[in-house]
Protein backbone atom coordinates (compact mmCIF):
# COMPACT_ATOMS: atom_id res chain seq x y z
CA UNK A 1 0.00 0.00 0.00
CA UNK A 2 1.15 3.36 -1.13
CA UNK A 3 2.42 5.80 2.05
CA UNK A 4 0.89 9.61 2.54
CA UNK A 5 4.73 11.04 1.23
CA UNK A 6 4.40 8.24 -2.08
CA UNK A 7 1.21 9.67 -3.37
CA UNK A 8 1.91 13.39 -2.96
CA UNK A 9 4.32 14.01 -5.35
CA UNK A 10 2.37 11.84 -8.43
CA UNK A 11 -1.06 14.14 -7.15
CA UNK A 12 1.11 17.08 -7.47
CA UNK A 13 2.36 16.49 -10.62
CA UNK A 14 -1.39 15.55 -12.24
CA UNK A 15 -2.63 18.90 -10.75
CA UNK A 16 -0.34 20.57 -12.25
CA UNK A 17 -0.95 19.48 -15.31
CA UNK A 18 -4.92 19.96 -15.35
CA UNK A 19 -4.17 23.45 -14.17
CA UNK A 20 -1.10 24.75 -15.47
CA UNK A 21 -1.44 28.32 -14.93
CA UNK A 22 -1.57 27.31 -11.41
CA UNK A 23 1.21 25.44 -11.54
CA UNK A 24 2.88 28.59 -13.04
CA UNK A 25 1.65 30.73 -10.13
CA UNK A 26 3.26 28.03 -7.34
CA UNK A 27 6.62 27.87 -9.47
CA UNK A 28 6.66 24.64 -11.13
CA UNK A 29 7.04 25.30 -14.93
CA UNK A 30 6.93 22.20 -16.67
CA UNK A 31 3.24 23.50 -17.93
CA UNK A 32 4.35 27.13 -19.07
CA UNK A 33 3.49 27.32 -22.53
CA UNK A 34 0.23 25.72 -22.19
CA UNK A 35 -3.63 27.09 -21.56
CA UNK A 36 -5.82 24.38 -19.37
CA UNK A 37 -8.35 22.74 -21.43
CA UNK A 38 -12.24 25.14 -21.05
CA UNK A 39 -13.91 22.38 -23.18
CA UNK A 40 -16.63 20.42 -21.46
CA UNK A 41 -14.09 17.51 -22.30
CA UNK A 42 -11.42 19.21 -20.22
CA UNK A 43 -13.78 19.99 -17.43
CA UNK A 44 -14.62 16.29 -17.19
CA UNK A 45 -11.31 15.22 -17.25
CA UNK A 46 -10.26 17.01 -14.53
CA UNK A 47 -13.50 16.32 -12.40
CA UNK A 48 -12.25 12.37 -13.11
CA UNK A 49 -9.12 13.49 -11.91
CA UNK A 50 -10.54 15.14 -8.74
CA UNK A 51 -12.46 12.50 -7.60
CA UNK A 52 -9.80 9.31 -8.19
CA UNK A 53 -6.98 11.22 -5.59
CA UNK A 54 -10.05 12.01 -3.61
CA UNK A 55 -10.60 8.58 -2.96
CA UNK A 56 -7.08 7.61 -3.03
CA UNK A 57 -5.95 10.30 0.20
CA UNK A 58 -9.09 9.49 2.04
CA UNK A 59 -9.20 5.48 2.09
CA UNK A 60 -5.37 6.15 3.61
CA UNK A 61 -6.13 5.19 7.28
CA UNK A 62 -5.69 7.69 9.98
CA UNK A 63 -3.97 5.65 12.28
CA UNK A 64 -1.12 5.22 9.69
CA UNK A 65 -1.17 8.82 9.19
CA UNK A 66 1.88 10.96 11.27
CA UNK A 67 0.48 14.19 13.15
CA UNK A 68 1.76 16.24 10.10
CA UNK A 69 0.80 13.64 7.42
CA UNK A 70 -2.81 13.83 8.95
CA UNK A 71 -2.60 17.64 9.06
CA UNK A 72 -1.77 17.80 5.27
CA UNK A 73 -4.42 15.18 4.10
CA UNK A 74 -6.81 16.95 5.36
CA UNK A 75 -6.10 20.20 3.54
CA UNK A 76 -5.44 17.95 0.19
CA UNK A 77 -9.21 16.85 0.49
CA UNK A 78 -10.41 20.17 1.37
CA UNK A 79 -8.63 21.44 -1.53
CA UNK A 80 -9.78 18.25 -3.76
CA UNK A 81 -13.20 19.50 -2.90
CA UNK A 82 -13.00 22.75 -3.50
CA UNK A 83 -11.55 22.38 -7.29
CA UNK A 84 -14.86 20.02 -7.28
CA UNK A 85 -17.19 22.75 -6.50
CA UNK A 86 -15.39 25.33 -9.03
CA UNK A 87 -15.73 22.77 -11.73
CA UNK A 88 -19.52 21.44 -11.26
CA UNK A 89 -21.22 24.12 -9.35
CA UNK A 90 -19.62 27.29 -9.80
CA UNK A 91 -18.81 27.33 -13.59
CA UNK A 92 -17.42 30.20 -13.79
CA UNK A 93 -16.98 29.66 -17.57
CA UNK A 94 -20.12 29.09 -18.03
CA UNK A 95 -21.49 33.14 -17.11
CA UNK A 96 -18.32 35.32 -15.90
CA UNK A 97 -16.36 36.57 -19.14
CA UNK A 98 -13.88 38.20 -16.62
CA UNK A 99 -12.73 34.98 -15.51
CA UNK A 100 -11.23 34.38 -18.65
CA UNK A 101 -9.77 38.01 -18.52
CA UNK A 102 -7.85 37.07 -15.67
CA UNK A 103 -6.78 33.34 -16.69
CA UNK A 104 -4.74 35.00 -19.89
CA UNK A 105 -3.60 37.70 -17.72
CA UNK A 106 -2.40 35.68 -14.98
CA UNK A 107 -0.59 33.40 -17.28
CA UNK A 108 1.16 35.55 -19.18
CA UNK A 109 1.71 38.32 -16.82
CA UNK A 110 3.55 35.77 -14.31
CA UNK A 111 6.34 34.42 -17.01
CA UNK A 112 7.65 37.89 -17.94
CA UNK A 113 7.66 39.59 -14.26
CA UNK A 114 9.40 36.48 -12.11
CA UNK A 115 12.93 36.20 -13.21
CA UNK A 116 12.84 32.53 -12.34
CA UNK A 117 14.39 31.48 -15.75
CA UNK A 118 16.67 32.95 -18.20
CA UNK A 119 14.33 35.10 -20.54
CA UNK A 120 14.87 33.14 -23.67
CA UNK A 121 13.19 30.59 -21.69
CA UNK A 122 10.93 32.58 -20.12
CA UNK A 123 9.46 34.75 -23.44
CA UNK A 124 9.33 30.84 -25.62
CA UNK A 125 6.56 29.80 -22.99
CA UNK A 126 4.58 33.23 -23.52
CA UNK A 127 5.45 32.50 -27.02
CA UNK A 128 3.45 29.11 -26.21
CA UNK A 129 0.74 30.41 -24.47
CA UNK A 130 0.06 33.18 -26.97
CA UNK A 131 0.05 30.43 -29.77
CA UNK A 132 -2.63 28.77 -28.08
CA UNK A 133 -5.02 31.82 -26.83
CA UNK A 134 -6.88 31.69 -30.39
CA UNK A 135 -7.81 27.68 -29.13
CA UNK A 136 -8.58 28.73 -25.84
CA UNK A 137 -10.94 31.89 -26.51
CA UNK A 138 -12.97 29.95 -28.48
CA UNK A 139 -13.91 27.06 -26.45
CA UNK A 140 -14.33 30.26 -23.87
CA UNK A 141 -16.69 31.52 -26.62
CA UNK A 142 -18.36 28.25 -26.76
CA UNK A 143 -18.93 28.15 -22.91
CA UNK A 144 -20.13 31.55 -22.39
CA UNK A 145 -23.85 30.28 -22.62
CA UNK A 146 -25.11 31.19 -18.94
CA UNK A 147 -25.82 28.15 -17.03
CA UNK A 148 -29.50 26.01 -16.93
CA UNK A 149 -30.31 23.08 -14.98
CA UNK A 150 -27.73 22.75 -11.88
CA UNK A 151 -29.53 20.45 -9.23
CA UNK A 152 -31.19 22.65 -6.80
CA UNK A 153 -29.65 25.73 -7.67
CA UNK A 154 -31.30 28.73 -9.66
CA UNK A 155 -30.20 29.23 -13.75
CA UNK A 156 -27.25 31.54 -13.73
CA UNK A 157 -27.21 33.73 -17.29
CA UNK A 158 -23.89 35.46 -18.29
CA UNK A 159 -23.69 38.20 -15.93
CA UNK A 160 -23.45 41.84 -17.28
CA UNK A 161 -21.10 43.36 -14.54
CA UNK A 162 -18.40 40.93 -16.02
CA UNK A 163 -19.15 41.10 -19.33
CA UNK A 164 -18.87 44.79 -18.97
CA UNK A 165 -15.41 44.47 -17.07
CA UNK A 166 -14.32 41.85 -19.27
CA UNK A 167 -14.44 44.55 -22.08
CA UNK A 168 -12.88 47.19 -20.37
CA UNK A 169 -9.87 44.78 -19.49
CA UNK A 170 -9.24 42.69 -22.32
CA UNK A 171 -7.11 45.41 -24.24
CA UNK A 172 -4.69 45.13 -20.97
CA UNK A 173 -4.20 41.34 -22.49
CA UNK A 174 -2.68 43.21 -25.70
CA UNK A 175 -0.46 45.31 -24.17
CA UNK A 176 1.23 42.22 -22.81
CA UNK A 177 1.90 41.14 -25.91
CA UNK A 178 3.45 43.95 -26.72
CA UNK A 179 5.74 43.88 -23.73
CA UNK A 180 7.21 40.34 -24.44
CA UNK A 181 7.39 41.26 -28.50
CA UNK A 182 9.35 44.43 -26.83
CA UNK A 183 11.64 42.22 -24.15
CA UNK A 184 12.75 40.24 -26.80
CA UNK A 185 13.69 42.87 -29.28
CA UNK A 186 15.75 44.54 -26.50
CA UNK A 187 17.49 42.04 -25.34
CA UNK A 188 17.99 40.29 -28.78
CA UNK A 189 21.41 42.42 -29.68
CA UNK A 190 23.21 39.45 -30.54
CA UNK A 191 20.40 37.16 -32.15
CA UNK A 192 20.38 34.27 -29.61
CA UNK A 193 16.66 35.63 -28.59
CA UNK A 194 15.69 35.49 -32.79
CA UNK A 195 13.75 32.39 -32.39
CA UNK A 196 11.66 33.10 -29.89
CA UNK A 197 11.15 36.85 -31.33
CA UNK A 198 10.32 34.88 -34.52
CA UNK A 199 7.42 33.16 -32.40
CA UNK A 200 6.33 35.75 -31.19
CA UNK A 201 6.10 38.03 -34.13
CA UNK A 202 3.98 35.18 -35.97
CA UNK A 203 1.60 34.19 -32.74
CA UNK A 204 0.36 37.58 -32.02
CA UNK A 205 -1.40 38.50 -34.82
CA UNK A 206 -3.13 35.57 -34.53
CA UNK A 207 -4.00 36.06 -30.87
CA UNK A 208 -4.90 39.81 -31.30
CA UNK A 209 -7.46 38.47 -33.83
CA UNK A 210 -8.53 35.92 -31.64
CA UNK A 211 -8.66 38.86 -28.65
CA UNK A 212 -10.87 40.91 -30.97
CA UNK A 213 -13.30 38.14 -32.09
CA UNK A 214 -13.63 37.54 -28.20
CA UNK A 215 -14.51 40.96 -27.81
CA UNK A 216 -16.99 41.07 -30.92
CA UNK A 217 -18.65 37.56 -29.38
CA UNK A 218 -19.21 39.53 -26.05
CA UNK A 219 -20.52 42.79 -27.59
CA UNK A 220 -22.82 41.10 -30.31
CA UNK A 221 -23.99 37.55 -29.17
CA UNK A 222 -22.96 37.31 -25.34
CA UNK A 223 -24.72 41.29 -24.25
CA UNK A 224 -27.92 40.62 -25.66
CA UNK A 225 -28.63 37.87 -23.18
CA UNK A 226 -26.70 39.11 -20.52
CA UNK A 227 -29.14 39.10 -17.61
CA UNK A 228 -27.37 38.54 -14.67
CA UNK A 229 -26.17 40.47 -11.78
CA UNK A 230 -23.43 38.04 -10.49
CA UNK A 231 -24.97 37.89 -7.42
CA UNK A 232 -24.73 33.89 -6.61
CA UNK A 233 -27.61 33.53 -4.30
CA UNK A 234 -28.21 32.48 -0.14
CA UNK A 235 -28.00 28.32 -1.05
CA UNK A 236 -24.89 29.00 -3.45
CA UNK A 237 -23.33 31.81 -1.41
CA UNK A 238 -23.73 29.49 1.38
CA UNK A 239 -21.96 26.48 0.04
CA UNK A 240 -18.79 28.76 -1.38
CA UNK A 241 -18.55 30.03 2.07
CA UNK A 242 -18.16 26.79 3.47
CA UNK A 243 -15.46 25.81 0.63
CA UNK A 244 -13.58 29.55 1.02
CA UNK A 245 -13.57 29.61 4.63
CA UNK A 246 -13.15 25.90 5.44
CA UNK A 247 -14.91 26.78 9.04
CA UNK A 248 -18.40 25.58 9.84
CA UNK A 249 -20.07 29.44 9.92
CA UNK A 250 -22.99 30.02 7.73
CA UNK A 251 -23.50 33.83 6.46
CA UNK A 252 -25.92 34.46 9.33
CA UNK A 253 -23.20 33.98 11.45
CA UNK A 254 -20.98 35.67 9.62
CA UNK A 255 -23.25 38.63 9.54
CA UNK A 256 -23.80 38.39 13.43
CA UNK A 257 -20.60 38.67 14.12
CA UNK A 258 -19.34 41.40 11.62
CA UNK A 259 -21.96 43.40 12.99
CA UNK A 260 -20.86 43.23 16.48
CA UNK A 261 -17.79 44.02 15.50
CA UNK A 262 -18.98 46.92 13.63
CA UNK A 263 -20.29 48.52 16.51
CA UNK A 264 -17.71 48.20 18.99
CA UNK A 265 -15.15 49.69 16.28
CA UNK A 266 -17.21 52.22 15.10
CA UNK A 267 -17.67 53.84 19.11
CA UNK A 268 -13.77 53.24 19.40
CA UNK A 269 -13.45 55.49 16.62
CA UNK A 270 -15.70 57.92 17.96
CA UNK A 271 -13.77 57.73 21.44
CA UNK A 272 -10.42 58.36 19.28
CA UNK A 273 -11.93 61.43 17.28
CA UNK A 274 -13.84 63.82 19.89
CA UNK A 275 -10.11 63.21 21.73
CA UNK A 276 -8.57 64.66 18.51
CA UNK A 277 -10.96 67.55 18.69
CA UNK A 278 -9.34 69.67 20.41
CA UNK A 279 -5.59 69.50 19.24
CA UNK A 280 -7.45 69.83 15.38
CA UNK A 281 -10.54 72.65 15.96
CA UNK A 282 -8.63 74.40 19.03
CA UNK A 283 -11.55 76.08 21.01
CA UNK A 284 -14.70 75.35 18.28
CA UNK A 285 -17.30 72.85 20.59
CA UNK A 286 -17.50 69.79 19.02
CA UNK A 287 -20.95 68.91 17.92
CA UNK A 288 -23.35 66.27 20.02
CA UNK A 289 -23.42 64.07 16.84
CA UNK A 290 -20.39 61.59 17.12
CA UNK A 291 -20.94 60.90 12.85
CA UNK A 292 -20.02 64.15 12.78
CA UNK A 293 -17.44 64.13 14.83
CA UNK A 294 -15.34 61.31 13.31
CA UNK A 295 -16.08 62.68 9.62
CA UNK A 296 -14.45 66.06 10.48
CA UNK A 297 -11.47 64.14 11.54
CA UNK A 298 -11.29 61.82 8.98
CA UNK A 299 -11.20 64.84 6.44
CA UNK A 300 -8.93 66.58 8.54
CA UNK A 301 -6.90 63.02 8.06
CA UNK A 302 -8.15 62.71 4.21
CA UNK A 303 -6.94 65.98 3.43
CA UNK A 304 -2.94 64.95 4.02
CA UNK A 305 -2.19 63.05 0.79
CA UNK A 306 0.57 62.89 -1.76
CA UNK A 307 -0.11 63.97 -5.50
CA UNK A 308 -1.19 61.11 -7.91
CA UNK A 309 2.31 60.21 -9.31
CA UNK A 310 4.34 60.44 -5.73
CA UNK A 311 2.09 57.35 -4.18
CA UNK A 312 4.59 54.52 -5.06
CA UNK A 313 7.71 56.76 -3.75
CA UNK A 314 5.67 57.71 -0.66
CA UNK A 315 5.10 53.68 0.01
CA UNK A 316 9.07 52.66 -0.84
CA UNK A 317 9.83 55.08 1.66
CA UNK A 318 7.77 54.55 4.22
CA UNK A 319 8.33 50.52 4.36
CA UNK A 320 11.90 51.27 5.21
CA UNK A 321 10.63 53.05 8.09
CA UNK A 322 8.70 49.80 8.47
CA UNK A 323 11.12 47.37 8.45
CA UNK A 324 13.54 50.01 11.12
CA UNK A 325 10.36 49.90 13.39
CA UNK A 326 10.04 46.23 13.58
CA UNK A 327 14.11 45.57 13.63
CA UNK A 328 13.74 47.72 16.79
CA UNK A 329 10.82 45.91 18.46
CA UNK A 330 12.54 42.60 17.58
CA UNK A 331 8.90 41.81 16.32
CA UNK A 332 9.38 38.97 14.00
CA UNK A 333 12.20 38.11 11.40
CA UNK A 334 12.13 39.98 7.99
CA UNK A 335 12.51 38.47 4.67
CA UNK A 336 15.66 38.75 2.86
CA UNK A 337 13.81 38.18 -0.90
CA UNK A 338 13.49 41.50 -2.85
CA UNK A 339 9.87 43.50 -2.52
CA UNK A 340 9.43 45.82 -5.65
CA UNK A 341 6.38 48.19 -5.27
CA UNK A 342 5.17 48.90 -8.50
CA UNK A 343 1.63 50.40 -10.55
CA UNK A 344 -1.00 47.55 -10.94
CA UNK A 345 -0.78 45.70 -14.09
CA UNK A 346 -3.80 46.98 -16.60
CA UNK A 347 -5.86 43.50 -16.31
CA UNK A 348 -5.73 43.07 -12.24
CA UNK A 349 -6.90 46.99 -11.44
CA UNK A 350 -10.69 45.41 -10.94
CA UNK A 351 -9.89 43.36 -8.30
CA UNK A 352 -8.04 45.55 -5.79
CA UNK A 353 -6.44 49.39 -5.04
CA UNK A 354 -3.93 47.79 -3.59
CA UNK A 355 -2.33 44.14 -3.57
CA UNK A 356 0.80 41.90 -3.19
CA UNK A 357 1.86 39.62 -5.92
CA UNK A 358 4.12 37.24 -4.25
CA UNK A 359 6.58 34.42 -5.95
CA UNK A 360 5.09 30.17 -5.74
CA UNK A 361 6.26 28.85 -3.27
CA UNK A 362 8.98 26.68 -5.63
CA UNK A 363 10.70 29.56 -6.50
CA UNK A 364 12.46 29.70 -4.02
CA UNK A 365 14.28 33.55 -3.03
CA UNK A 366 12.26 35.26 -6.07
CA UNK A 367 10.94 39.35 -5.80
CA UNK A 368 7.56 39.98 -4.87
CA UNK A 369 5.38 42.78 -5.71
CA UNK A 370 3.50 45.54 -3.86
CA UNK A 371 1.04 46.92 -6.67
CA UNK A 372 -0.59 50.09 -6.10
CA UNK A 373 -3.33 50.96 -8.10
CA UNK A 374 -3.05 54.58 -10.45
CA UNK A 375 -5.58 56.69 -10.71
CA UNK A 376 -7.50 56.47 -14.28
CA UNK A 377 -6.42 58.62 -16.61
CA UNK A 378 -10.42 59.52 -17.62
CA UNK A 379 -11.47 60.56 -14.12
CA UNK A 380 -12.07 64.24 -13.62
CA UNK A 381 -9.98 66.09 -10.91
CA UNK A 382 -13.08 65.52 -8.26
CA UNK A 383 -12.83 61.55 -8.73
CA UNK A 384 -9.06 61.79 -8.89
CA UNK A 385 -9.15 64.25 -5.46
CA UNK A 386 -11.70 61.33 -3.90
CA UNK A 387 -9.60 58.76 -4.49
CA UNK A 388 -6.25 60.42 -3.08
CA UNK A 389 -8.32 61.55 0.23
CA UNK A 390 -9.25 58.02 0.49
CA UNK A 391 -5.48 56.40 -0.12
CA UNK A 392 -4.17 59.58 2.01
CA UNK A 393 -0.72 59.45 3.99
CA UNK A 394 -2.20 57.37 6.82
CA UNK A 395 -4.10 55.30 4.92
CA UNK A 396 -0.86 54.63 2.81
CA UNK A 397 1.17 53.68 5.52
CA UNK A 398 -1.31 50.89 6.77
CA UNK A 399 -1.40 49.26 2.98
CA UNK A 400 1.99 48.96 3.25
CA UNK A 401 2.06 47.52 6.48
CA UNK A 402 -0.76 45.30 5.37
CA UNK A 403 0.22 44.63 1.83
CA UNK A 404 4.06 44.09 2.43
CA UNK A 405 5.81 44.36 6.26
CA UNK A 406 4.50 42.95 8.40
CA UNK A 407 1.68 41.68 6.27
CA UNK A 408 0.92 39.63 3.11
CA UNK A 409 5.16 39.83 1.49
CA UNK A 410 6.53 38.94 4.85
CA UNK A 411 3.48 36.41 5.82
CA UNK A 412 4.09 34.77 2.10
CA UNK A 413 7.98 34.82 2.32
CA UNK A 414 8.01 32.62 5.61
CA UNK A 415 5.41 30.37 3.66
CA UNK A 416 7.64 29.55 0.89
CA UNK A 417 10.09 28.40 3.42
CA UNK A 418 7.69 25.87 4.97
CA UNK A 419 9.11 22.34 4.38
CA UNK A 420 5.65 20.82 3.92
CA UNK A 421 4.51 21.45 0.02
CA UNK A 422 1.26 21.04 0.51
CA UNK A 423 0.04 23.84 3.27
CA UNK A 424 2.79 25.92 1.55
CA UNK A 425 1.07 25.27 -2.52
CA UNK A 426 -2.30 24.85 -1.21
CA UNK A 427 -2.40 28.41 0.64
CA UNK A 428 -5.91 29.29 2.44
CA UNK A 429 -7.05 32.89 1.34
CA UNK A 430 -8.34 33.15 4.81
CA UNK A 431 -5.23 32.51 6.71
CA UNK A 432 -3.55 35.07 4.05
CA UNK A 433 -5.83 38.06 4.43
CA UNK A 434 -6.32 37.13 8.04
CA UNK A 435 -2.86 37.40 8.98
CA UNK A 436 -2.73 40.75 7.38
CA UNK A 437 -5.82 42.37 8.75
CA UNK A 438 -4.45 40.74 11.80
CA UNK A 439 -0.90 41.95 12.07
CA UNK A 440 -1.73 45.45 11.38
CA UNK A 441 -3.51 45.85 14.50
CA UNK A 442 -0.05 43.84 16.63
CA UNK A 443 1.80 46.52 15.01
CA UNK A 444 -0.54 49.24 16.74
CA UNK A 445 -0.01 47.45 19.97
CA UNK A 446 3.77 47.24 19.71
CA UNK A 447 3.56 50.85 19.68
CA UNK A 448 3.67 51.63 15.24
CA UNK A 449 2.93 55.29 15.23
CA UNK A 450 1.45 55.53 18.85
CA UNK A 451 2.69 59.51 18.85
CA UNK A 452 -0.35 59.44 15.81
CA UNK A 453 -4.30 59.67 17.27
CA UNK A 454 -4.72 60.44 13.15
CA UNK A 455 -2.85 56.69 12.10
CA UNK A 456 -5.03 54.96 14.78
CA UNK A 457 -8.00 56.56 13.55
CA UNK A 458 -7.37 55.16 10.08
CA UNK A 459 -6.16 51.96 11.41
CA UNK A 460 -9.74 51.92 12.84
CA UNK A 461 -11.48 52.99 9.99
CA UNK A 462 -9.35 50.20 7.98
CA UNK A 463 -10.50 47.80 10.49
CA UNK A 464 -13.88 48.75 9.65
CA UNK A 465 -13.37 48.51 6.39
CA UNK A 466 -12.95 44.79 7.11
CA UNK A 467 -16.12 44.50 8.66
CA UNK A 468 -18.16 46.27 6.16
CA UNK A 469 -16.32 44.32 3.60
CA UNK A 470 -18.13 41.36 5.61
CA UNK A 471 -21.40 42.91 5.75
CA UNK A 472 -21.65 43.75 2.19
CA UNK A 473 -20.41 40.69 1.26
CA UNK A 474 -23.29 38.33 2.67
CA UNK A 475 -25.79 40.93 1.73
CA UNK A 476 -25.11 41.44 -1.99
CA UNK A 477 -25.02 37.61 -2.46
CA UNK A 478 -26.87 36.52 0.09
CA UNK A 479 -29.45 38.91 0.55
CA UNK A 480 -29.76 41.40 -2.63
CA UNK A 481 -28.44 44.06 -0.95
CA UNK A 482 -28.82 47.37 -3.70
CA UNK A 483 -25.87 49.34 -4.42
CA UNK A 484 -27.23 52.19 -2.56
CA UNK A 485 -27.51 50.47 0.31
CA UNK A 486 -24.13 48.67 0.18
CA UNK A 487 -22.39 51.94 -0.81
CA UNK A 488 -24.62 53.81 2.35
CA UNK A 489 -22.90 51.11 4.80
CA UNK A 490 -19.60 52.13 3.40
CA UNK A 491 -19.99 55.91 3.60
CA UNK A 492 -22.19 56.82 5.93
CA UNK A 493 -21.47 53.51 8.62
CA UNK A 494 -17.95 52.96 7.52
CA UNK A 495 -16.34 56.62 6.56
CA UNK A 496 -15.34 55.64 3.27
CA UNK A 497 -15.00 57.50 0.53
CA UNK A 498 -18.22 57.41 -1.76
CA UNK A 499 -15.63 56.89 -4.91
CA UNK A 500 -13.44 53.65 -2.89
CA UNK A 501 -17.18 52.53 -2.10
CA UNK A 502 -18.72 52.18 -5.52
CA UNK A 503 -15.46 50.53 -6.72
CA UNK A 504 -15.74 48.28 -3.41
CA UNK A 505 -19.59 47.42 -4.52
CA UNK A 506 -18.43 46.46 -8.06
CA UNK A 507 -15.52 44.52 -6.69
CA UNK A 508 -18.15 42.24 -4.39
CA UNK A 509 -19.86 41.95 -7.28
CA UNK A 510 -17.31 40.42 -9.16
CA UNK A 511 -15.93 38.44 -6.71
CA UNK A 512 -18.21 36.47 -4.14
CA UNK A 513 -16.97 35.06 -0.84
CA UNK A 514 -13.31 36.52 -1.17
CA UNK A 515 -13.98 39.65 0.57
CA UNK A 516 -15.08 38.04 3.94
CA UNK A 517 -11.75 36.06 4.23
CA UNK A 518 -10.12 39.44 5.41
CA UNK A 519 -12.63 39.80 8.66
CA UNK A 520 -12.92 36.08 9.26
CA UNK A 521 -9.10 35.38 9.08
CA UNK A 522 -8.57 38.48 11.31
CA UNK A 523 -11.10 37.01 14.01
CA UNK A 524 -9.77 33.61 14.03
CA UNK A 525 -6.18 35.15 14.36
CA UNK A 526 -7.44 36.81 17.53
CA UNK A 527 -9.03 33.76 18.72
CA UNK A 528 -5.98 31.38 18.67
CA UNK A 529 -3.63 34.42 20.17
CA UNK A 530 -6.63 34.64 23.46
CA UNK A 531 -5.67 30.66 23.70
CA UNK A 532 -2.40 30.63 23.25
CA UNK A 533 -1.87 33.60 25.21
CA UNK A 534 -3.81 31.62 28.05
CA UNK A 535 -2.46 28.36 27.87
CA UNK A 536 1.47 30.48 28.33
CA UNK A 537 -0.38 32.44 31.67
CA UNK A 538 -1.30 29.21 33.17
CA UNK A 539 2.03 27.30 32.27
CA UNK A 540 3.53 30.35 33.89
CA UNK A 541 2.44 29.58 37.31
CA UNK A 542 1.45 33.01 37.48
CA UNK A 543 -1.44 32.61 40.60
CA UNK A 544 -4.14 34.16 38.22
CA UNK A 545 -3.73 31.97 35.78
CA UNK A 546 -5.65 32.06 32.43
CA UNK A 547 -7.67 34.96 34.58
CA UNK A 548 -4.48 36.80 33.90
CA UNK A 549 -5.44 37.99 30.27
CA UNK A 550 -8.05 40.57 30.39
CA UNK A 551 -10.94 40.45 28.19
CA UNK A 552 -10.08 43.14 24.94
CA UNK A 553 -12.08 46.30 24.63
CA UNK A 554 -11.90 46.12 21.00
CA UNK A 555 -9.32 43.51 18.91
CA UNK A 556 -6.01 43.48 20.49
CA UNK A 557 -4.61 45.60 23.25
CA UNK A 558 -3.96 42.60 25.91
CA UNK A 559 -1.04 44.15 27.62
CA UNK A 560 1.92 41.68 28.56
CA UNK A 561 0.86 38.30 29.70
CA UNK A 562 3.16 36.19 31.70
CA UNK A 563 5.06 33.70 29.70
CA UNK A 564 4.07 35.11 25.96
CA UNK A 565 6.13 36.82 23.65
CA UNK A 566 5.09 38.64 19.83
CA UNK A 567 8.30 37.42 18.85
CA UNK A 568 7.66 33.77 19.73
CA UNK A 569 4.02 33.86 18.66
CA UNK A 570 3.97 35.30 15.61
CA UNK A 571 6.79 33.00 14.51
CA UNK A 572 4.89 30.15 14.88
CA UNK A 573 2.53 30.98 13.29
CA UNK A 574 4.23 32.19 10.28
CA UNK A 575 6.29 28.69 10.55
CA UNK A 576 3.98 26.21 8.89
CA UNK A 577 2.78 27.44 5.43
CA UNK A 578 -0.90 29.03 5.08
CA UNK A 579 -2.53 26.58 6.67
CA UNK A 580 -6.57 26.34 6.89
CA UNK A 581 -7.26 28.03 10.16
CA UNK A 582 -8.40 24.61 11.27
CA UNK A 583 -5.20 22.90 10.62
CA UNK A 584 -3.58 25.80 12.13
CA UNK A 585 -5.28 25.24 14.77
CA UNK A 586 -4.40 22.07 15.35
CA UNK A 587 -0.67 22.15 14.73
CA UNK A 588 0.03 24.91 17.48
CA UNK A 589 -2.93 23.91 19.93
CA UNK A 590 -3.02 19.89 19.84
Amino acid sequence: MSTFHDLVPPFIADLFRAYPVLATSLGNHDHDGVWPDLSPAGTAARVVLLDRWTEAFAAMPEAELGPDESVDREIIIGELAAFRFSETVICEEAWDPLSTVYLLGSGLHSLMAREFAPLGERLASVAGRIEGIPRLLAAASARLAGLTDAPGLPDRPVSRLHLEAALRHLPGIAELFDDALAAASAADEDGELSGVRARLEAGIPPARDALDGFARHLADVVTPAAEGEGRLGPALYAAKLRHTLRIDMTPDELEARARREFDVVRAEMVRIARSMWPAVRGAEEAPDDDTAVVRTMLDHVAAQHQPAERLLDFCREELARIEAFCRGRDAVDLPEEPLAIEWTPPFLRSFAGAMLLSPGPLDRGLGSFFYVTPTPANWTPEQVESYLREDNDRMLRLLTVHEAVPGHYLQLAHSNRAPSLVRAAFGSGVFAEGWAVYVTQVMMDLGYGADDPGLLLTHWKLYLRTTTNALIDVGIHARGMTEADAVGLMVEGGFQERSEAVAKYERARLSSAQLAEYFVGSVAMWDLEDERRRRFAVASGDPRGAAAVPTPRVVGGYGPTPGFTYREHLGAVLAHGTPPIPALRRILLG
